[in-house]
């Protein structure tokens, strides 16, 4: 739609990377407000989302080279286009790992944390996929349905065909999961839950959203990659959230008995 949002000379800033940097300095400010009231230390909020964003990149990356492997194979210079190809399943997981190992650097609960930046991860996917539906990427099968989008001059989306919009689906999945993360966290206290919660919420609707994306992508059988992902995902969110409780004195995750 709009994949550049400002050119200044030969400066181009792409609204597909604007909107990720706003999601994050967004998704930053409101988990400092909530670490404030939690009890928290608002100083670790933006070394520990820098050190996740940097690790979701990679695994970002590293997820989408996995997916393309048959194209990279035929066209090795793929994996030097660092400002496109992402899977945000491998971001996602990147983020998380790279916050783990971080938090255990630091001998702080990493639990406590993902409890706080749930709500945030899930908001800045929401400016995420704005982004996506500027740049014309994750776009959804055509359609003739009147709420459906058509793109011009997409270097992703076929352009002139009415399309589902799923980006914008998608956005909207991801501000409500926030919003609900939020009212979640006023009345559950015991540690996890929310982590869980988003888990569980976030692979449900993915695998629902991919039904209806069309753009390219890795699939196993009759499932795209990011399904198989979320059957997986969702599976360990519900054990999580039913079976494993978290000690609060430790970050250390023990079943209950």
């Amino acid at each position: 739609m709009h994949p550049e949002l400002l050119k200044i000379g030969p400066v181009v800033i792409n609204s597909y990377g604007f909107m990720i940097a706003t999601g994050f300095i967004v998704a930053i400010v409101l988990a400092c407000y909530r670490a404030k009231k939690l009890g928290l230390n608002p100083n670790m909020i933006f070394n520990l989302g820098l050190i996740c964003l940097v690790g979701g990149f990679i695994g970002a990356k590293i997820l989408f080279f996995i997916t393309e492997i048959e194209n990279i194979i035929k066209d090795p210079s793929i994996m030097l286009k660092l400002s496109d190809g992402f899977v945000v399943f491998g971001g996602l997981i990147g983020g998380v790992l790279s916050g783990y190992i971080y938090c255990r650097i630091k001998k702080i609960s990493f639990i406590d944390y993902f409890d706080l930046a749930a709500p945030s991860i899930a908001l800045a996917q929401g400016f995420g996929r704005i982004g996506c539906l500027l740049a014309g990427c994750c776009y959804g099968k055509e359609t003739t349905w009147s709420l459906g989008i058509v793109f011009k001059n997409s270097s992703y989306a076929p352009d002139g065909v009415k399309l589902i919009p799923t980006q914008i689906f998608s956005s909207a999945g991801d501000f409500l999961l926030a919003a609900i993360l939020l009212l979640y966290a006023k009345r559950k206290k015991e540690k996890g839950k929310i982590a869980a919660l988003y888990i569980i919420l976030y692979s449900a609707g993915r695998f629902i959203i991919e039904i209806f994306r069309d753009d390219p992508r890795g699939f196993v059988g009759i499932f795209s990659t990011s399904q198989i992902i979320s059957i997986f995902t969702l599976l360990f969110g519900l054990f999580f959230y039913k079976f494993y409780k978290v000690n609060s004195d430790s970050s250390k995750i023990s079943s209950e008995e």
